[in-house]
């Protein structure tokens, strides 16, 4: 496809949770801290909720690839379950098998719990997509919490989710899970142009590319302001905006390439949609006749306005200067009442400049 074209040795925007292309941002740092410092001090349950496509997955998956091999893990990623096959899932994950009933399983597993935690060992319960569990198997994640010694859990819970988790955790009927949450964190987008600019050159240069300016610093601000700074949506645009370019023949990717597939993907900023591609933005119309811009002026002055005053004043030097935008302001004497009214009229910039 396109990686010959512009020097890649890999896809650099796939839309998969690959752990290798991680950026850390301050939240995602935040959130690792949160994971670490929990999961080591045994701190219980833990809470990370993010929009969708911030990189909830990427994060868990990096953080799995680089736990110690004595942490043993049980990692759900599908949560429309119900509680027996919850329980049949996860007791899997751990290697507990020998039961049949609910009080057969809890025995096991807590004698699995018990037995890794007094040798220093941990057991970890990590659910993503969680704002889709059911109550009933929120419920048992609750109680599961149970399982703890005098100074520390035996079993450490990650609960993953879009933040209508959080307003999952707010129900009523779920307070005394909401109470066990020891540290939550948030993954947050990418706050601005320059961050997205960074994690675009980072993905770049895992993918092995030869030169990072395959974007134009334009193409970057649009894809920031389309994206609104969520990294899969960044990954969506860059994806389809170098396949574009690569059948364009466009060696680097300009703002007009990145307005197209924003346009075919329906991701226009929410101020340019309804627009042509290209086409320019009229300028706001003015709110006040030049004959209201000239008596505001004036009150600034220290003139004082009458209606004859008000038309000499549409006509006069000053006025036609200010509608051909070529004044330069004198500066007014301080003022208080009118005279601020104006002083603040010009400053504004409603008078044409």
């Amino acid at each position: 496809m396109y990686t010959e074209f512009y020097g890649l040795q890999e896809l650099p925007f796939a839309l998969t949770p690959d752990p290798r292309f991680i950026y850390f941002t301050p939240s995602h740092k935040e959130v690792m801290a949160n994971l670490h410092y929990g999961i080591e001090n045994g701190k219980g349950l833990i809470v990370v909720t993010g929009e969708v496509g911030t990189g909830k997955t990427t994060i868990l998956r990096w953080m799995l690839e680089r736990l110690d091999r004595t942490v043993l893990v049980a990692y759900v990623f599908n949560p429309r379950l119900t509680v027996p096959e919850f329980y049949q899932y996860f007791t899997t994950l751990l290697d507990v098998r020998e039961w049949e009933t609910k009080s057969e399983l809890l025995i096991q597993l807590g004698k699995t719990l018990e037995s890794r935690h007094s040798r220093g060992l941990r057991t970890v319960l990590i659910v993503d997509e969680a704002q889709g569990l059911s109550p009933y198997v929120l419920e048992e994640i609750r109680l599961l919490s149970n399982f703890e010694s005098n100074s520390a859990k035996q079993l450490q819970i990650v609960l993953t989710g879009q933040p209508e988790l959080r307003e999952v955790l707010n129900k009523p009927e779920l307070r005394q899970l909401k109470q066990r949450v020891a540290l939550r964190g948030q993954i947050r987008p990418l706050p601005n142009v320059e961050e997205t600019e960074k994690y675009i050159f980072a993905r770049l240069l895992v993918a092995g590319a030869e030169r990072t300016d395959i974007f134009s610093p334009g193409a970057i601000d649009f894809i920031f302001r389309c994206s609104e700074g969520i990294p899969r949506q960044i990954n969506n645009l860059c994806d389809n905006a170098l396949l574009t370019g690569y059948a364009a023949g466009e060696p680097t990717i300009g703002r007009a390439i990145i307005e197209e597939v924003a346009e075919t993907f329906d991701m226009l900023p929410r101020s340019d949609r309804g627009r042509q591609m290209g086409e320019e933005r009229e300028a706001p119309a003015r709110i006040f006749s030049a004959a209201g811009r000239a008596e505001l002026w004036n009150a600034g002055t220290g003139y004082a306005a009458t209606p004859q005053s008000n038309t000499a004043a549409a006509a006069s030097p000053l006025a036609m200067r200010e509608e051909a935008e070529h004044r330069t302001e004198p500066h007014a004497p301080d003022a208080s009442g009118a005279e601020e009214v104006g002083t603040a009229f010009r400053h504004s910039g409603l008078t044409g400049e």
